[in-house]
């Protein structure tokens, strides 16, 4: 029954909002910045310290990992809690400097995600985002906005458990667990923050609403 209607509310979404194409970013490490910095902070944060970065050649594992932190500080700043972040960067920096992009990248999805896992300030939606959107291996994101959307339409569960849901529901598709990560973020500002809950085009697939 999960299954059915989890792939309902993508055909849905999709069909409302149409493709998102997210992370236009240049290069799979500048993925990798961004699934970092958007931690706590909005996009367009992000986006404005990505470009501090591409200004002063800082986007590269390389570049990033032979920088002190207090110039990443200033660059990234504006993305809050920079000082932690910027010892992030550079410890992922480092560690892809150290190993190899290609090399990380090669690994199987499940290899890939518990060596994330494994780095510090590495949780589940910041490996997964890497994961999928940086390595283009399918593993689906589960952020605050699909757990609250899923609840509103009487589906619960903790983080692995959304996950498995959803994997099990669709198809091992790239192109589609992008497109449905996206689809849910984008849905949820524009309704579900706003709080438009009597506009929801998801109250139909459960007797509960949304």
């Amino acid at each position: 029954m999960e299954s059915k209607i989890i792939y309902r509310v993508y055909t849905v979404l999709l069909g409302k909002m149409g493709p998102q194409n997210w992370w236009p970013a240049e290069t799979a490490f500048e993925v990798v910045v961004g699934a970092l910095l958007t931690q706590q902070t909005k996009w367009t944060n992000v986006e404005k310290a990505i470009n501090g970065l591409k200004e002063h050649c800082m986007i590269d594992a390389f570049s990033l990992a032979q920088t002190d932190t207090d110039q990443i500080e200033r660059l990234v700043r504006c993305c809050g809690f920079y000082r932690q972040k910027s010892l992030r960067l550079k410890e992922i920096a480092i560690f892809f400097n150290e190993h190899g992009t290609q090399n990380i990248f090669s690994l199987t999805a499940h290899e890939l995600r518990q060596t994330l896992l494994s780095l510090k300030g590495i949780g589940n939606e910041t490996a997964d985002s890497i994961v999928l959107y940086a390595a283009n291996k399918p593993k689906f994101v589960i952020d605050a906005y699909t757990t609250r959307m899923m609840r509103c339409i009487g589906i619960e569960g903790d983080y692995m458990q959304l996950q498995r849901m959803f994997e099990s529901a669709l198809p091992a598709d790239l192109d589609i667990y992008k497109e449905f990560h996206a689809l849910i973020v984008e849905y949820s500002k524009a309704y579900c923050i706003r709080k438009r809950c009597d506009e929801c085009i998801l109250k139909e697939l459960d007797e509960n609403g949304c």
